[in-house]
C-alpha cells in the first residue's frame, strides 16, 4: 500500500506538470513542432538537429518548416504525458492485486487508464487534424480529468482520516461550484483553443463598450477547422470577441458560485472548513487577477501558463471539498461486531421463550 501511495502522489504531481507543459506547447504555437506522432519527423528520441537529420526530415516533410526548438518543447511535453501514462498504468496494475481488491476497488484506477488512453488519442488528433479546436480543448479537459481522478485516487487512500462535520447546503453549495468551475475550465479552452484571448483587448469593457458585436453561432460551431467559420470560411472578429466575452462572463459566475462556497464554509464555524474558504479565496483572487493581467499586457506566456495551473489548483481545491463533503463509507468496527452478536443473539432469544412454553430441561437451565 505504501508502494501505491507513492506512485499515485508522484503521478499527481506530475499530472499538474504535464498540464503546465500542455499550456506551454501551446500557448508558444508549438503544438505542431512535431509533424508527426508519437515521434518528431520521424525520431522516437530527440529531434532532428544534426544537418543530415534535417535534410532527411524536410525531404519526408516538405510543408513543415523545421523548428527545434518548438519540437523540442512539443516531445519533452509527450516524454513527459508518457511517463504519467506508464505510472497510471502500474496503479491499475497494483490496484487489482487480490490484498487491494479486498480494500478498494479497481474501477477508478481501471477508468483512469482507459481516460489516459484517450488522452493519447486526443494528443494524436491534434497533430493530425492541425490543432481543430474541438480537439485541442477536449484534450485540455482530459489532461484536467486525469488530475481530478488522480485527486480522488489520493484523497481516497486517506480514507480513515477524520472528517469535518457537513450539512446539505454545504453539499449543494460545493457541487454547483465544482459544475461552475469545469464550464469555465471547458470555456477557458475554447477560448486558448481559438486563439481568442487578445479579442476583447481592455478591461472591464470589450473594445470600450459593455455589449460589442458578436457573432455566438459561429462563435460556438463545434465542427470546424482552426481560424475557419463552419463553412470553411475564416472566422470572424465578431466570433472571436464572443468566445472571449463568454470567458468573463463564466469567470463571473465562478466568483459568485465559488465565493458563496466559501462563504457557506465560513459559517460552519469548524476550523478545517474555515482554512478551505481562505485557500478557495486565495485561488480565487488570484485566478482573476491573472485573467485581468493577461488582458492588460497582451498575454504574456509566464502569466497565460500561470493561468491555466491556476484553473487546476482551484478545480483541485473544489474537487477536494466535494469529496470531503460525501459521508464517510467506512464502517464502525463496534457497530459492524454489534450487528454480528445481534445475529446470534435474537435467535438465541427466541429459541429460549420456545423452550420455556415447551418446559424443555434447556428453559428450565
Amino acid at each position: 500500500m505504501r508502494l501505491y501511495r507513492r506512485l499515485l502522489l508522484a503521478a499527481t504531481l506530475l499530472a499538474v506538470i504535464v498540464i503546465g507543459l500542455g499550456a506551454y506547447v501551446r500557448l508558444s504555437d508549438a503544438g505542431l513542432g512535431c509533424p508527426d506522432w508519437p515521434g518528431c519527423y520521424g525520431h522516437w528520441l530527440g529531434v532532428p538537429e544534426a544537418a543530415h537529420e534535417q535534410l532527411a526530415a524536410s525531404q519526408a516533410f516538405p510543408q513543415q518548416a523545421i523548428d527545434t526548438g518548438k519540437a523540442w518543447k512539443e516531445m519533452i511535453h509527450r516524454y513527459c504525458a508518457g511517463t504519467l501514462g506508464l505510472l497510471i498504468l502500474a496503479l491499475c496494475l497494483l490496484s487489482w492485486r487480490a490484498e487491494f481488491r479486498q480494500r478498494q476497488s479497481p474501477a477508478l484506477p481501471t477508468l483512469l487508464l482507459g481516460i489516459v488512453g484517450l488522452q493519447a488519442a486526443l494528443g494524436m488528433w491534434t497533430v493530425i487534424l492541425q490543432l481543430k479546436p474541438l480537439i485541442v480543448t477536449l484534450h485540455l479537459l482530459g489532461g484536467m480529468t486525469t488530475l481530478a481522478l488522480l485527486v480522488a485516487l489520493l484523497l481516497r487512500s486517506q480514507a480513515g482520516a477524520a472528517r469535518p462535520p457537513t450539512r446539505a447546503a454545504l453539499r449543494l453549495s460545493a457541487a454547483l461550484a465544482l459544475a461552475v468551475v469545469v464550464g469555465q475550465i471547458a470555456l477557458g479552452g475554447w477560448v486558448s483553443s481559438n486563439y481568442a484571448a487578445l479579442a476583447c483587448p481592455d478591461f472591464p469593457q470589450c473594445q470600450g463598450q459593455w455589449r460589442p458585436t458578436m457573432d455566438f453561432g459561429q462563435a460556438f460551431s463545434l465542427h470546424r477547422e482552426l481560424g475557419q467559420s463552419a463553412d470553411g470560411n475564416q472566422i470572424s472578429g465578431a466570433a472571436l470577441t464572443a468566445i472571449h466575452w463568454s470567458h468573463r462572463l463564466g469567470a463571473l459566475a465562478v466568483l459568485l458560485a465559488v465565493g458563496a462556497l466559501g462563504a457557506v464554509l465560513v459559517k460552519t464555524g469548524c476550523r478545517q472548513w474555515q482554512v478551505w474558504a481562505a485557500l478557495l479565496y486565495g485561488l480565487l483572487g488570484l485566478q482573476i487577477g491573472l485573467g485581468i493581467a493577461n488582458v492588460q499586457w497582451s498575454l504574456p506566456l509566464a502569466l497565460a501558463v500561470g493561468h491555466n495551473l491556476g484553473a487546476a489548483c482551484l478545480l483541485t481545491a473544489v474537487l477536494t471539498i466535494n469529496l470531503r463533503c460525501q459521508p464517510s463509507r467506512t464502517t464502525d468496527p463496534t457497530t459492524k461486531g454489534n450487528a454480528d452478536l445481534f445475529k446470534y443473539v435474537i435467535p438465541a432469544k427466541a429459541g429460549i421463550q420456545k423452550n420455556q412454553r415447551t418446559g424443555s430441561p434447556l428453559s428450565r437451565g
